[in-house]
């Protein structure tokens, strides 16, 4: 749609030289999400793959699991005054057999705070409507050679942050490092939705032998997407919280954490991580 970047004007200040000029950024916009025309949810995203972002926020609220849940995805007219459409408002219309979940603030408060707000019952959330549990078999084994190379390319993917310096990207693998998919967001959350929403639609899911890579750290709720998009590995080039390492150890996903250079940490699922003699005698 033309409009994943914008120009402003910018002081440019080097080495005490000043000069302006223009520069381009990452769009932000808000997104209306809407299921069978009842407001659902808001989120600030880059636009662009806004279907796909609303399918994955679907799967990750326990609501879609295949691409013929959905009967339609339409962008909404008439969102601002004059009639004219925004192209930030985006209703999902579901098959008519699919049961609706009775979604509201109280319960869904935890898909949308990347915090781990509500803490147990955070977990007990997702356990519960998890469609499928993580049940690669057999089991997804990778080597850290192969992890500690993800982030190179997952940064020569990203096309748009070479252009503005301020986006997130996610990007899924096959277990033996092939890249798949990578998509781009200003919200990592966001990014996520949109490579699992394009799962659903292509009808991969579940992403059972793949391996998640995320730029910045790994929240609560990104490990809860991987989890309810039925994904064995997540890794990320910082820091996990404490609650996504909670999640991680209770519904058997593998998590790890500052995957930088040769280095990382494995917070959970070391069974899948082909570690080292020499790393369980150190």
């Amino acid at each position: 749609m033309g409009r994943v970047t914008e120009r402003r004007k910018v002081i440019r200040i080097r080495d005490g030289a000043v000069s302006a000029r223009p520069d381009t950024l990452v769009a932000e916009e808000p997104l209306e999400i809407r299921l069978n025309g009842k407001p659902l949810a808001i989120t600030m995203r880059t636009p662009g793959d806004d279907f796909a972002l609303a399918a994955g926020f679907l799967v990750s609220e326990g609501v879609l699991g295949a691409a013929d849940d959905v009967r339609n995805i339409v962008y909404c007219a008439g969102a601002t005054v004059d009639g004219s459409n925004t192209y930030n408002v985006v209703d999902v219309q579901t098959a008519p057999d699919v049961a609706i979940p009775d979604i509201t603030l109280e319960r869904n408060v935890y898909t949308t705070s990347s915090c781990g707000l509500c803490g147990k019952a955070s977990l007990d959330a997702v356990r519960t409507t998890a469609r499928w549990p993580i049940a690669d078999n057999p089991p997804v084994r990778v080597d850290p050679e192969l992890l500690a190379s993800l982030p190179d390319r997952l940064r020569a993917a990203q096309r748009v942050f070479d252009r503005t310096g301020g986006l997130h990207a996610a990007a899924l693998f096959t277990e033996e490092g092939e890249l798949l998919d990578i998509r781009e967001d200003v919200g990592r959350h966001n990014a996520v939705d949109k490579l699992v929403g394009r799962a659903l639609q292509n009808g991969d899911l579940p992403l059972s032998r793949t391996l998640l890579l995320v730029s910045g750290r790994a929240s609560f709720e990104l490990a809860q997407k991987a989890v309810m998009a039925g994904i064995p590995v997540l890794a990320a080039v910082s820091a996990p919280s404490s609650l996504a390492v909670d999640l991680a150890a209770e519904t058997g996903l593998t998590l790890v954490g500052f995957l930088r250079g040769s280095s990382m940490n494995v917070y959970a699922g070391e069974d899948r991580i082909t570690l080292r003699t020499a790393a369980a005698q150190g």
